[in-house]
């Protein structure tokens, strides 16, 4: 999808569009052993090699919604990302989040942060990747700094 396909589309099919790319680059990379999950962990890989950080997914949900250390966590988090040039977005279905990164759910209890890194041998090409890319690119120009995407249900 070029950036000119992006332009055209309604706000409601880019949402869904990125919400299935989403899905299919978070499947991609667990294959690949490319993601890192949890708030301390991820903040860790930022902090050692921001470079190897291709994409970040912040979620939320009713639960925490007033948590204000993870608020503080968020915008730090946020902070980064918008400095190193690192695509994110934020979802509100911790669940099904959890769902598509872990194979056990109690697996993942801090799953508020996920990121999608490089692999060791340099970066992956993943036309899904190259699509939530653009999502994002596209939101930040029309002031969106950190758009909400939902994920499709199963």
């Amino acid at each position: 999808m070029t950036f000119e396909e992006v332009l055209i589309q309604k706000p409601t099919e880019r949402a869904q569009c990125a919400g299935t790319a989403l899905e299919e680059v978070l499947v991609t990379a667990k294959d690949n052993d490319s993601l890192t999950v949890g708030v301390y962990e991820c903040a860790k890989v930022m902090n050692l090699d921001p470079d190897s950080v291709s994409f970040c997914v912040l979620a939320m949900d009713e639960e925490f919604e007033c948590d204000i250390a993870l608020q503080i966590h968020f915008t730090l988090i946020q902070s980064f990302c918008f400095d190193n040039d690192i695509s994110i977005v934020r979802v509100s279905d911790m669940q099904r989040l959890v769902e598509i990164v872990g194979d056990k759910v109690e697996q993942f209890e801090d799953a508020h942060c996920v990121l999608i890194t490089n692999p060791a041998d340099g970066s992956w090409e993943d036309p899904a990747l190259e699509k939530l890319h653009l999502f994002c690119e596209e939101s930040r120009r029309l002031n969106d700094w950190v758009p909400e995407i939902s994920l499709p249900e199963r």
